[in-house]
């Protein structure tokens, strides 16, 4: 099974993950996206924690293995698994699986992603500052460090010199010494089980595996609404491949809110500063920014299902956040009364630019929100509900279809 965020993040995925975990069938949870900027919240068991790294069904004590599409940021990782400690489980780094091919996201990157974002001003993307970008982007035209360059530490010494290089001008020597970076590397390497491409294959031997999605796919590097997107392809086309290689057919589960939400800049149609929505888990963050709320979005969400190739079913979580809540039916924008957004060619970044554009100045046309909000969610988006939250709790959800099966 996947489990993607259909906006622009933050619906509860991890929350989900955490549930279909929670049953012991799962064998491993597969990041199949991001990086070290996920902030996935799970309250389990009167314990709380923002998954970042590590997969959300941690608590659960499932394994987690970071894909190759994964960008992985060791010493976040080794914090992480520090927290995780204090929560009770036993050994976090025991539970961890990397794939050698994944990229490092290093100190360096991250200081030429805030010196970058800085540099823009008001014109800022929104990003994280967690070097997302920056790791996605050296590694286009570079040699990029990668998880298992730190077993072979003379190619990780050439590596990252090269990279600190290349951000000379940008950074200086900000981020200190690369022989330390290469000792806590090399450090990191021996506490980890670091794998290659055949990981997936062993899990679903032993089980059911979920793959957890970060972000949403409105944030897609392709798909989401450029050029505030995240550098990471969201839409699950690359758990979709890993699912199929192994045999099985993908089952892909959407994740939205009652209501729509979004972290820092971009066009935001049915934002609405009056919604008093509680939040405890999400605020203003130095380079995100704000945290956004507005009204339910039926015309985006479908585009995200479009820009998916379609989903299986529905998780809608925030059930019970419904004070002052509506739902957008069209959006009156400078040409005229529209009720649908489609994709474009893909990787057709002149399209999403014009899709921003649109968007920007969209005002959205409401109407109530039935009491029965998942049905009326379900049929707007023409997907089944197969899985309800009505708090943030694990024993908050409540499943309403089968979930299919998890391959």
């Amino acid at each position: 099974m996947i489990v993607i965020d259909l906006g622009f993040g933050d619906a509860g995925k991890g929350a989900t993950v955490d549930w279909l975990c929670a049953n012991g069938s799962v064998s491993a949870v597969v990041r199949f996206n991001g990086g070290a900027q996920a902030a996935h919240n799970v309250v389990a068991d009167g314990r709380h924690h923002r998954f970042a790294q590590f997969a959300s069904g941690t608590l659960a004590g499932v394994p987690t293995l970071l894909s190759r599409h994964m960008l992985v940021e060791p010493i976040a990782l080794a914090a992480e698994s520090v927290a995780l400690a204090g929560l009770g489980v036993p050994d976090p780094l025991g539970l961890l699986n990397i794939d050698g091919d994944a990229l490092l996201t290093t100190p360096i990157h991250v200081a030429a992603n805030r010196a970058r974002e800085d540099a823009r001003g008001t014109a800022r993307h929104g990003s994280c500052g967690m070097g997302i970008g920056e790791t996605a982007a050296y590694a286009l035209e570079h040699s990029a460090p990668r998880v298992a360059d730190c077993q072979d530490i003379p190619r990780l010494t050439r590596r990252l010199d090269a990279l600190a290089r290349h951000y000379a001008p940008l950074i200086g020597d900000r981020v200190g010494s690369i022989r330390e970076l290469v000792s806590l590397y090399r450090e990191f390497a021996a506490a980890v089980r670091i794998v290659g491409p055949d990981a997936p294959a062993t899990f679903a031997g032993r089980g059911r595996l979920v793959f957890e999605g970060a972000q949403g796919v409105l944030l897609d590097e392709w798909r989401g609404l450029h050029p505030h997107t995240t550098w990471s392809t969201v839409e699950p086309r690359h758990a979709c491949a890993m699912i199929t290689a192994l045999g099985e057919r993908p089952y892909v589960l959407g994740v939205t809110r009652t209501y729509m939400t979004r972290h820092g800049a971009g066009p935001f149609p049915t934002e609405d500063p009056d919604l008093a929505l509680p939040e405890p888990h999400n605020s203003t963050g130095e380079y995100q920014g704000a945290f956004r709320v507005g009204h339910f979005d039926p015309i985006l969400l479908r585009y995200a299902i479009e820009a998916c190739g379609g989903i299986d079913g529905l998780s809608v979580t925030h059930l019970d956040q419904r004070a002052g809540i509506r739902s957008a039916t069209a959006y009156l924008t400078d040409d005229g009364l529209i009720d649908s957004v489609h994709c474009g060619p893909w990787q057709d970044l002149a399209h999403q630019s014009r899709l921003t554009r649109l968007l920007t100045s969209a005002r959205p046309v409401l109407e109530d929100l039935p009491t029965d909000a998942a049905d009326a969610i379900a049929a707007r988006l023409r997907v089944p509900v197969a899985l309800t939250a009505h708090g943030p709790d694990r024993a908050d959800r409540v499943p309403t279809t089968l979930v299919g099966a998890a391959g």
